[in-house]
């Protein structure tokens, strides 16, 4: 029996989903290991081969893939644990990084700063080059500079080197040459230059992406080091695969070249679960939630692909990498409840994550949380939580909203929970909106399927809130990310600046075509260094269209190549995609339409692993009734709590009640009816008023 693992290591827990030969599949969590992660890797892995009845060297013997998501270079980022990064700009452009684009995020509060830059202004250092826009030189580069500029790192204590050159773009030349000396002056240094991170214009943009990638990297490969090391002397001898941002995976060797792409790789996943667990229901287009211990994702799909921003922010600090359009919140099960200055009540975004955890954790934490407030509610069970591995103190639940919740607002603990489950239930709704009615879309014509340890006790409150109808709880739900990251495809991202009037009698079509087969032969070059058979490559081009004097150009994507020089048909696409997005077009002729830049998705198609459906024979366990409390009722009662784990497929039911599996519960209210699909899928349907 062979097994392929997926593994995704969270702020709270570290989740494995692994699927045998045979379709068979176990999910599992341990808590996760913020000093060491590789820890909480290592001891799932050794637990779900006991579960195997094998030790762990027979298990990873068998083991034939692992594709590995992490939240080690963004937690970096946010606790400001990066390596010690030094830049080098073109004279007179050092002070992007501080400057970003000059525009407050917060237009009217005018306290409201900068983040602190992650390169100090001292390590930010000049070298003397032009390149104009064109690619044509201006100057030459002066070399002393960087060899001086080597000298400073080196008695600074440098790990890693950033060199963003204006225009680089247009022409590496300068670039590559600092790049080389840097090398030699520094061989034990972290290199990264922005033609190899981000070729394309936007200078603060370039040089923000590069710096993460240079302050991130050596820390990522450090990592990826010794989980490697870690496995191999275990006995795993097969390849592992490092998912990214882009919602695709990667050889450890070439995320590690451009550590950015790892930067949200955490949530990535979950669309491609998803679409596995709609497939069946023929559902394409989808809202994906995913509530984990320490924070709640929101994104959506749309015609089976999901969406995918092209410039996004890690802790404020811009990131113009391709990666996952997924909104993030501090909501999750380890949400911390506080009362702000005005007396009301709020939830997170501090979280007790793994250490010390809840207050009901029994872990050394004391204040008051989301689970310890699903738990004083009665939605989860002290005795079964995390399998049945854990059991929850609900006195030091209570106990803890009693003291900084309930007596601060003069109210029961009850009362007191109850607020805790509505607040942090419409901060999840308002992220759903961001990603949905902020865009134009309509948030009731999407079913919601439903992730993590924490979501399912949410989704139907969620729902109500926004309107949604349908809810599907995937029977991998609480190791969702894990489960996607063994659907997904290699995947790598080409971008190129092509800046020009995208009319017939304007463009160099020869230099497009140019261009896009450049990019084709690195695209093809990098999936066969990654052992890809060439009849799995996939190519995915698009443009960068925008009306002329637009800040925010719109990516376009052509259905085959032959269309990306089809001007009439692209500039037709690019007004519906406009129009779609901000409810307004020109294509009247009137305002020209102008080319930004050219973008490649390269994927390398990867076996995906098919899940056995469920049995339609057996009868439906129960675990008995429990009180529980009804928010529409506002009162306690005894509802049944369904052993999801014994529900055949074809099982209907209604609420109230509980469906009980050993790493999730679903809280299913009063008004909505219960159904399983084929592949144990929970599918909540709401019968209205």
């Amino acid at each position: 029996m062979t097994y392929t693992i997926g593994i995704d290591v969270g702020g709270t827990f570290t989740d494995f989903h692994a699927m045998d030969g045979g379709g068979a599949d176990r999910i599992h969590k341990v808590p996760s290991t913020p000093d060491d992660p590789t820890e909480a890797v290592m001891r799932g892995l050794a637990e779900l081969a006991e579960g195997e009845g094998l030790d762990l060297p027979a298990f990873l013997a068998r083991t034939i893939r692992i594709v590995h998501g992490t939240t080690v270079t963004t937690n970096a980022v946010l606790t400001g644990r990066v390596a010690r990064t030094g830049l080098l700009a073109t004279a007179g452009f050092r002070d992007a990084l501080a400057m970003r684009r000059g525009i407050r995020e917060k237009l009217y509060d005018n306290k409201y700063t900068a983040p602190k830059p992650v390169v100090p202004r001292r390590l930010r250092l000049p070298v003397r080059e032009r390149i104009d826009r064109t690619g044509a030189v201006r100057r030459p580069i002066a070399l002393e500079d960087v060899d001086r500029a080597a000298e400073i790192f080196s008695r600074e204590g440098i790990e890693a080197v950033a060199i963003c050159l204006l225009h680089a773009y247009a022409n590496d030349e300068h670039e590559r040459a600092a790049a080389d000396r840097m090398r030699e002056c520094l061989p034990d240094a972290y290199v990264a230059a922005s033609n190899d991170i981000l070729p394309q214009m936007r200078y603060y943009e370039r040089t923000s992406t590069t710096v993460l990638a240079a302050a991130v990297g050596p820390i990522f490969g450090r990592y990826v080091a010794r989980l490697n090391d870690r496995l191999v002397e275990s006995g795993f001898d097969g390849p592992l695969l490092i998912m990214q941002s882009n919602g695709g995976v990667a050889a450890p060797g070439t995320a590690a070249a451009n550590a950015a792409t790892t930067l949200l790789s955490g949530p990535a996943a979950a669309p491609a679960a998803s679409l596995a667990v709609t497939a069946p229901h023929r559902e394409d287009s989808f809202i994906v939630i995913d509530m984990g211990g320490t924070s709640f994702e929101a994104s959506l799909v749309r015609d089976g692909r999901p969406a995918i921003a092209n410039g996004t922010t890690v802790d404020r600090f811009a990131m113009a990498l391709p990666a996952m359009d997924i909104k993030t919140v501090g909501a999750g099960g380890g949400s911390i409840g506080w009362i702000d200055g005005g007396g009301l009540l709020r939830m997170g975004p501090d979280s007790a994550g793994a250490v010390p955890g809840p207050a009901c954790y029994g872990l050394g934490g004391t204040r008051p949380t989301s689970s310890d407030a699903s738990l004083v509610l009665g939605y989860l069970s002290a005795t079964g939580f995390a399998g049945g591995r854990m059991t929850l103190d609900a006195d030091a639940a209570r106990d803890a909203i009693e003291r900084d919740i309930a007596r601060p607002l003069g109210i029961d603990t009850v009362a007191a929970a109850a607020g805790m489950y509505r607040v942090v239930t419409v901060g999840m709704a308002s992220a759903i909106r961001e990603i949905s009615m902020e865009r134009g879309l309509d948030p009731r014509e999407y079913p919601l399927v439903c992730a993590g340890g924490a979501g399912a006790i949410h989704a139907a409150a969620i729902a109500r809130e926004l309107g949604i109808t349908r809810i599907m709880v995937p029977r991998v739900a609480p190791v969702l990310c894990a489960a996607g990251m063994l659907a997904t495809d290699l995947r790598h991202d080409f971008v190129r600046s092509f800046a020009t009037p995208f009319d017939a009698g304007a463009i160099d079509v020869c230099r497009l075509e140019s261009l896009a087969d450049a990019m084709a032969a690195e695209a093809h070059a990098t999936l066969a260094a990654e052992n890809v058979p060439e009849d799995r490559h996939r190519l995915d081009f698009a443009l960068d269209l925008r009306y002329s004097g637009q800040y925010h150009e719109v990516e376009v994507r052509a259905p085959d190549r032959s269309m990306l020089t089809d001007i009439s048909a692209m500039t037709e696409a690019f007004h519906a995609a406009h129009d779609r997005l901000y409810g307004y077009a020109l294509p009247d002729g009137e305002t020209p339409v102008e080319l930004i830049g050219v973008r490649l998705a390269a994927f390398g198609v990867t076996e995906k692993p098919a899940a056995r459906p469920l049995s339609r024979h057996g009868e439906p366990g129960s675990k008995g009734m429990r009180n529980v409390y009804l928010p529409d009722r506002n009162a306690f009662e005894s509802i049944e709590i369904l052993d999801g784990m014994t529900l055949p497929a074809g099982f209907r039911g209604s609420g109230p009640a509980i469906v009980d599996t050993p790493l999730t519960a679903a809280f299913v209210p009063a008004r909505f009816d219960i159904a399983v699909d084929d592949f144990g899928t929970l599918i909540l349907t709401d019968r209205g008023a």
